[in-house]
């Protein structure tokens, strides 16, 4: 079971993770939104297309950009569709 920490807080539990360049892509319906906030922030990658950015917030704290999908990857990355992946601090094991 993979899970994702940050301020010890559980941000997202499951055993159906994809692996994807080292990242784990927790199932939505395994994050706990309560915890993210959408921000307007976007990169591109050349392979998996555009991802859009979550804040962490625990407690008051703002861990900005610390959560990330892709809502319409392009083809090759199809399987992490949807997915949240962490990273910035947030702890996964």
């Amino acid at each position: 079971m993979a899970r994702a920490i940050w301020e010890g807080t559980i941000l997202a539990e499951s055993d159906d993770c994809v692996i994807v360049e080292g990242n784990r892509y927790f199932p939505p319906e395994s994050v706990r939104m309560e915890f993210l906030q959408p921000v307007d922030k976007t990169t591109v990658c050349a392979w998996k297309g555009i991802a859009n950015y979550y804040d962490v917030v625990v407690d008051g704290k703002r861990n900005p950009g610390a959560a990330w999908y892709y809502s319409a990857p392009l083809p090759p990355a199809r399987n992490i569709q949807g997915r949240v992946a962490f990273w910035k601090g947030v702890r996964v094991e």
